[in-house]
């Protein structure tokens, strides 16, 4: 006998759209069966009180026999052994039809009975199950509607707890009433069939008892047969039995889980940062007005490079947004918890949904895991022969990017002549470095947490307004302007002048101004937001390094966006690990409080060349400024470094031939 279908208890917890849609599927065929059972139950009392119209009664018998293999079950497959039992039940019956005159009483017992039973007992428990699923998904559904309105306010977290109290009694009662729902409607597949064979095996005996009359010649004929029938009604118990046990002893290791299963944003399990597919609840914001928007609760998974959505009921999924070189990241929204926003920048969306999406998990893990794999998918990773190993990759790559690297002095112990000048490429720590190595700091002595990093740099308006004033002067990259350019030499700025072609990366307020550990964790920091943030593009600028400031110059424009005296840069350093990142901190003062505490930003760039040759001729340049206090330290100076034919200090290869003609692309993919 061909296994039944069964729903699976082990997703009774998850309750999928999948489930749903089989669970659906099951209802369909009770439904179909309560109709036909009914149909059946009725001829058989037909045939019990109609002793005089015996023969019309047994007629009608056969014909509804037949019916069931009309009835289209949606699970009928395997039932092909009581189709075809039935039509011999249907053909024995009309060559009986003339024998069945008496004896209503063994019918009743035999006949009428089981069905009856089958009836009020199976088919009355499955529909009072399914009421009881129902109520017990809808106060499931209420109780998570009221915990995804929870505030992050701490003072509410008596609030938070007696809501998870409710959403952890209200899913164990759902899981419970959906076990007990899913395990009837399994046993319902078995009971059908013996419900519908043993009445009429019950039917026969009956009337081999009672007509003995022509026995000898029916027996021949049916024994075999009726043989062969009880030992399928037992078999089919059988398996009834074993399935029956399973399912219990399967209920009870469902149930022994502990009560965290039930609680959301309980999870012990770690963010796993490496997944390419993802499915799951989430809560999707949509606008029911002009000012007024509705939260839906709705089952999202991921298919190659896009979002899908799946209501509940329905067979398969629709496309939400294209998730190709999409950007996601957390957001705040609504007082809400574990918020995020994707943006497609293709606009291929479905024509219901916007080309951006704000959606929140149930909880920080399953927040995590979403920003992370919609992340690996918009970067593709999925057409890759071997997307798993990919993930991982990255993954490893992006946790090397952004540790901490120990103090960039270390590079520099034991040199074989320390005293010396570096030569160019070389980087210099700044003058105002201790000797003897720290204990090392902690990343909270250094930037305090939270601390908000900017990923591009604005032209200040008064810079913009002065310039302007100034009819429009351009900073000319090997020199200053016109007008200067044309004084007699005695600017600060005419020793030395060097252009670097610098990418911004990011600055960020930090706590501590004279320690090189305070740029490398504003590096690390400022390489995680962007990779967390999905940020990749920055924008290309020329970094002029003078004696008296360092000046970031718009390559098109030529117009200085920002600028700092050289004495305020208090540290500089760069990457130990790659070369081409470096940094330096400069101090302010508060606003309106020139006696007030100084305060710290460091900036984070990625360079053409290596980072040390920027840190080189920022130090050269510190001691130029130094050495013109005394002008015999700087002519000494001037003695000891090789200069241009105008006097200048002749340092690097100028990479002034992109400066002048602004030839490189302005945004450039970084690699940092």
């Amino acid at each position: 006998m061909p296994a039944a279908h069964k729903l699976l208890l082990e997703e009774a917890l998850q309750d999928s759209p999948q489930t749903r849609s089989l669970l659906s599927v099951f209802e369909e065929d009770a439904g179909t069966l309560t109709d036909y059972t009914n149909q059946l139950l009725q001829s058989m009392q037909r045939v019990f009180g109609a002793q005089n119209e015996m023969g019309l009664a047994t007629e009608q018998l056969s014909k509804q026999l037949l019916e069931y293999e009309k009835q289209n079950f949606a699970l009928g497959k395997g039932d092909e052994e009581v189709i075809s039992t039935l039509q011999h039940f249907a053909k024995v019956v009309d060559e009986l039809n003339a024998l069945h005159t008496e004896l209503a009483t063994q019918m009743a017992e035999r006949m009428v009975f089981p069905m009856v039973q089958f009836r009020e007992k199976d088919l009355t428990e499955i529909s009072t199950l399914k009421e009881i699923f129902g109520i017990a998904s809808d106060e499931h559904e209420a109780a998570m509607v009221k915990y995804s309105r929870l505030p992050k306010k701490k003072e509410n977290e008596k609030v938070k707890a007696e809501v998870v109290s409710e959403v952890a009694y209200a899913r164990r009662k759902q899981h419970q009433a959906s076990m007990q729902y899913y395990c009837a409607l399994n046993a319902l597949q078995y009971r059908k069939r013996v419900a519908m064979l043993e009445p009429m095996l019950g039917y026969m005996h009956a009337q081999m008892n009672f007509f003995r009359k022509g026995m000898d010649l029916v027996s021949k004929k049916m024994d075999s047969f009726l043989a062969s029938v009880s030992n399928m009604t037992q078999s089919i118990q059988a398996q009834l039995d074993t399935e029956a046990e399973s399912m219990r002893l399967s209920q009870r290791e469902l149930l022994s889980v502990e009560d965290t299963v039930y609680m959301p944003d309980r999870d012990r399990d770690p963010v796993n940062r490496t997944l390419i597919q993802k499915a799951g609840y989430l809560n999707i914001r949509n606008k029911t007005g002009l000012v007024t928007t509705a939260w839906d609760r709705l089952y999202f998974f991921t298919q190659g490079g896009n979002l899908m959505c799946q209501p509940r009921g329905a067979v398969a999924g629709g496309m939400v947004l294209d998730l190709d070189n999409s950007s996601v990241m957390a957001v705040e929204c609504e007082d809400r918890r574990y918020c995020f926003q994707i943006t497609s920048p293709t606009g291929k969306t479905s024509r219901l949904m916007n080309r951006s999406l704000i959606l929140q998990a149930e909880s920080k893990k399953e927040y995590e895991e979403w920003i992370c794999t919609l992340n690996n998918i918009s970067r593709q990773i999925y057409l890759t022969d071997n997307p798993e190993a990919v993930a991982i990759r990255l993954n490893q790559t992006a946790i090397q990017a952004v540790t901490p690297i120990t103090s960039f002095e270390k590079k520099h112990e034991g040199s074989p002549n320390p005293e010396s000048r570096a030569k160019p490429g070389s980087a210099r720590p700044s003058s105002d470095a201790s000797q003897q190595q720290p204990k090392a700091p902690e990343p909270e002595d250094l930037i305090a947490p939270g601390t908000p990093i900017q990923f591009d740099i604005m032209l200040p308006a008064s810079e913009f307004l002065d310039q302007n004033r100034a009819g429009g002067r351009r900073t000319n990259p090997f020199g200053e302007t016109e007008e200067e350019c044309s004084a007699d030499g005695e600017s600060d700025d005419s020793l030395l002048q060097q252009v670097f072609v610098v990418r911004f990366l990011g600055s960020m307020a930090v706590r501590s101004g004279h320690r090189p550990e305070v740029i490398y964790e504003a590096m690390r920091q400022v390489l995680a937001a962007r990779a967390i943030h999905n940020i990749f593009r920055t924008t290309e600028s020329h970094l002029m390094v003078t004696s008296s400031s360092l000046r970031l110059i718009d390559p098109q424009t030529q117009v200085t966006r920002i600028s700092f005296q050289l004495q305020d840069v208090t540290q500089f350093a760069a990457h130990q690990e790659n070369g081409r990142l470096v940094g330096f901190v400069v101090e302010g003062r508060d606003w309106g409080e020139e006696q007030g505490e100084p305060t710290y930003s460091a900036f984070v760039f990625e360079s053409n060349t290596e980072g040390e040759k920027i840190c080189y001729t920022i130090s050269l340049g510190k001691e130029i400024t130094e050495a013109k206090k005394d002008p015999e330290a700087l002519a000494q100076l001037m003695k000891s470094m090789p200069l241009t034919t105008d006097g200048k200090f002749l340092l690097l290869e100028s990479e002034g031939g992109n400066a002048e003609n602004g030839s490189m692309p302005e945004d450039l993919e970084s690699e940092a």
